[in-house]
């Protein structure tokens, strides 16, 4: 008896069954289009104008004019693009500028920048850490940090979220093991949930131990703390972390491209061995120029993140007098809490059909049952956005049977 050998259209078949489940499980999820510059209203494919509740563009700085200035500007005098990665020949002035305003800002020694903040954990554990050692991570931390530490061969820890007794427990059991470094990292600002990390708790339990406290402060920098600087300044631990990773992608500026910062050995040795910085392309120079003024913008003023600051607590407190449920929190970051996958895209799609952009959040990218749609407000939002916002919310939800 004969078996017939696979062939690539059973590859192809298998693909269509798999994507063909994610849709009968309701879980598919489809990209909306828009043709317009990020604000707080964007323009949809449909030529509709909507109300943006879902950008990462905490400090609405995604299109202001004096950033949008400075990327011209570097356009002219550095070009398009370095066609190289740093080490051969794609290392410019600005670059170097870029990462000094960088450690400057959030108080460390020196910077590395990376194509992306996902390449910035992808490239971090692997150089700094091996066998002898040990990472100890929070379990709700960003898929990059967690694809970044299955490439190391430190022995790998796992801490319940935001759980200090838990990390404790952890600590021992590493440094039971006779783990030479350890490192514990966590997001400083959790993604899906708001939560923001105890850093002033962690860095006294870190010293106990004699471990490495390491940050990713994405949805963190440039806002959170009295002047932006990040979670470490809003927990009292400004300059007291050991490692510092982020985003130029969310509120400094909103394109593309990542770092690392700390002590200058930490970065030296990363641009020795860090895999993604050797073998990517650098940051556009104009995305570096960008970036620049963003930092001119935040250290000549704190109006943007007190605004910010001001509108998020409206809205938490205009959300739940609506009769909806969040996560408790300050950041604004708003989980709408649904729990299931179906409601969520339910209301999703019927604050679309009202002008309001907000998207459901599903498993696997939050935990089964925890569906929600994610808010986030930004300092471009007006008091008569989220007022809108509000209604479209109340009015979705009562159509829906989720409020009264």
């Amino acid at each position: 008896m004969t078996t017939q050998a696979p062939t690539t259209d059973d590859f192809y078949r298998h693909l269509q069954t798999e994507l063909q489940g994610i849709r009968d499980a309701g879980l598919f999820k489809n990209e909306r289009i828009i043709t317009s510059p990020q604000g707080a209203m964007v323009k949809t494919k449909d030529g509709r104008e909507v109300l943006n509740l879902c950008a990462n563009n905490y400090l609405g700085l995604s299109a202001h004019p004096q950033v949008l200035e400075a990327a011209h500007e570097a356009l002219r005098t550095h070009g398009y693009g370095l066609s190289s990665v740093r080490f051969i020949c794609g290392t410019q002035d600005i670059h170097k500028t870029l990462e000094q305003r960088i450690a400057r800002f959030l108080g460390t020694e020196d910077t590395i920048l990376y194509a992306a903040a996902f390449d910035a954990n992808g490239g971090l554990f692997e150089p700094l850490l091996g066998e002898q050692d040990a990472i100890i991570s929070d379990e709700l931390n960003h898929a990059s940090i967690i694809d970044g530490i299955r490439l190391c061969k430190a022995k790998r820890y796992r801490y319940k979220h935001n759980d200090m007794a838990d990390l404790e427990r952890q600590l021992t059991e590493a440094r039971g093991a006779g783990a030479r470094h350890v490192m514990v990292f966590t997001d400083g600002v959790f993604s899906m949930d708001g939560t923001i990390a105890q850093l002033d708790k962690m860095r006294e339990i870190t010293d106990r131990f004699g471990a490495l406290l390491a940050i990713d402060e994405c949805h963190a920098s440039g806002f959170m703390g009295k002047t932006g600087r990040g979670t470490h300044e809003h927990r009292g631990v400004f300059g007291k972390i050991d490692i510092i990773t982020g985003t130029l992608g969310k509120a400094l500026g909103g394109a593309s491209g990542g770092f690392t910062t700390g002590r200058k050995e930490v970065i030296e040795l990363l641009r020795q061995r860090s895999r993604p910085y050797l073998f990517s392309n650098t940051v556009a120079p104009s995305i570096v120029g960008a970036s620049i003024a963003v930092l001119d913008l935040l250290e000549a003023s704190t109006a943007l993140r007190d605004k910010l600051e001001a509108n998020t607590a409206y809205f938490r407190e205009a959300i739940q007098q609506a009769g909806f449920q969040i996560k408790p929190g300050t950041h604004p970051i708003v989980p709408v809490m649904l729990f299931d996958a179906v409601k969520a895209q339910q209301l999703s799609a019927r604050l679309l059909e009202l002008g309001v952009y907000a998207v459901g959040f599903f498993y696997p990218v939050v935990p089964k049952e925890q569906a929600r749609v994610r808010v986030q407000i930004s300092a471009v939002h007006e008091r008569e956005h989220l007022e809108r916002a509000v209604a479209a919310f109340a009015q979705a939800g009562r159509e829906l049977g989720l409020v009264a």
